[in-house]
């Protein structure tokens, strides 16, 4: 449905976004996970067509959007992080001029309405006037008009940043709904939202995608036959445990959580195949005391951590991604 080569979004000798390439797929709910900063508005905004890229191309059910950016607009639904309402006019005055704005050739109007209004939640609030209704209804106005047209791709920048936890529960069951029969990028730097929504995850970070899968296979064993463990230290001997970690070649990525209230660290580890007898000799032989020495299945925050931590590990995978792009 829409396909991603090589985007990117420079300011002067800032890349933004570095050649980005991916595509979204029927029935499928992305999520596009980073930090805040990573380039996430931004690459939706060239998506939706907001925003000119400096290069690269975005096709949209076979439409090259730089060539027929209308064309490709009329295929998706883009609800921005502050969706650009109008709070004088009313909830139906607004829905009545995004319609004749889109050029939707439906035609029945009303009908067409009725179901953006219904599918969004919004059918007994017609008649009010936007500015004084709650953020969670705005954000459903918004999500209404982006419905305007009936596209087949939907694009939602952050919809639920600033929601209390009734109308963010009420929102993803709307998004869930939604997405059974579109397909749909969501962007978020809130964890539970991908857990939630997703499943599909793009990690991105610095402008690169470092990380592309289902939630569950990005916690999964590596790929390159590595395996992830968590040893437990005294607290204390971190910065030790770390050197000495840090050191070996069959080592790839270590960083330590906090300590828990028997005072002892963990440090997460992604190593070599079998290397845990090598990990306890090394941290043994550096004067650390190892409590225990376990192999892990990754969550979904530390692979995310683990992804956009600025360490030299985090530097390793995103220019190895970014050679692979």
């Amino acid at each position: 449905m829409l396909s991603v080569h090589n985007l990117t979004k420079r300011y002067g000798d800032r890349a933004v976004v570095d050649n980005l390439c991916f595509s979204l797929n029927p029935g499928e709910v992305t999520g596009l996970l980073g930090p805040n900063g990573a380039g996430k508005t931004t690459t939706m905004n060239m998506l939706a067509g907001f925003l000119a890229p400096t290069g690269g191309s975005v096709t949209v059910d076979g439409i090259d959007a730089r060539r027929d950016a209308l064309a490709a607009a009329r295929h998706i639904g883009f609800l921005p992080d502050t969706p650009p309402l109008y709070p004088e006019m009313t909830v139906l005055a607004y829905l009545d001029f995004v319609y004749r704005l889109k050029g939707v050739a439906a035609v029945d109007k009303k009908a067409h309405l009725a179901e953006a209004c219904d599918a969004a939640g919004i059918s007994g609030v017609l008649p009010r006037v936007i500015g004084r209704l709650s953020r969670g209804y705005r954000q459903r106005v918004g999500l209404a008009a982006a419905l305007i047209g009936d596209p087949d791709i939907l694009i939602l920048d952050e919809p639920t940043v600033g929601l209390d936890p009734k109308q963010i529960r009420d929102l993803r069951s709307l998004i869930l709904e939604l997405g059974r029969s579109r397909s749909i990028l969501i962007s978020t730097h809130i964890l539970p939202e991908v857990n939630a929504l997703c499943s599909r995850v793009l990690v991105m970070h610095h402008g690169v995608i470092v990380a592309d899968g289902k939630p569950s296979e990005l916690g999964a064993p590596a790929r390159d036959g590595g395996e992830y463990c968590v040893i437990r230290v005294a607290d204390g001997q971190g910065a030790n445990a770390l050197r000495a970690l840090r050191a070996l070649r069959e080592v790839s990525e270590c960083r330590t959580r906090a300590a828990d209230e028997d005072g002892r660290l963990d440090i997460d580890v992604r190593c070599a195949p079998d290397s845990r007898p090598l990990l306890t000799r090394t941290l043994t032989g550096a004067g650390v005391d190892v409590y225990s020495i376990q192999r892990a299945r990754r969550g979904l925050e530390d692979v995310f951590l683990s992804l956009t931590l600025d360490d030299a590990a985090g530097g390793k995978a995103k220019n190895a991604r970014r050679k692979g792009s």
